[in-house]
């Protein structure tokens, strides 16, 4: 009898150590809004927009389709191989995230160490005024 309960301790212990218990957890995420002073607008300067469904433009012209490969070609035309160029990414706040961070990934992939992401001030502070776009 005594061989069966330490079979049946070991068993018991066994499922113990390697259960998991997994928690449902819903996490509220809320998004950082920048309270910087404007910075002036540099004409020299390539801005990368992305709409609200994903497509993008480069200094006011739309590009053809969404793909990395037109954005990175699209850079490539813009800058003239100048790699040192700031680039400012305007992203619309519905955008998907992706499509975001496919912008960053093709501004990457090209080289582009300079960029900035605009933002738009709180509502608290627009409110007393017009508040241009922000740049982090």
């Amino acid at each position: 009898m005594t061989p069966l309960i330490d079979v049946v301790f070991l068993l018991l212990i066994f499922f113990m150590v390697t259960t998991t218990f997994s928690r449902e957890t819903r996490l509220l995420v809320n998004l950082p809004e920048a309270n910087a002073e404007a910075a002036q607008s540099n004409p020299s300067q390539i801005e990368i927009l992305v709409s609200r469904d994903g497509s993008y433009s480069i200094n006011g012209r739309a590009l053809v389709n969404s793909r990395i490969e037109t954005l990175v070609q699209g850079l490539e035309i813009e800058s003239g191989g100048d790699r040192s160029l700031p680039i400012l990414l305007i992203a619309d706040a519905e955008a998907t995230h992706q499509s975001v961070v496919t912008a960053m990934d093709g501004i990457g992939q090209y080289g582009f160490t300079r960029m900035s992401i605009a933002t738009q001030r709180p509502q608290q502070l627009e409110e007393s005024g017009p508040a241009p776009t922000d740049l982090l």
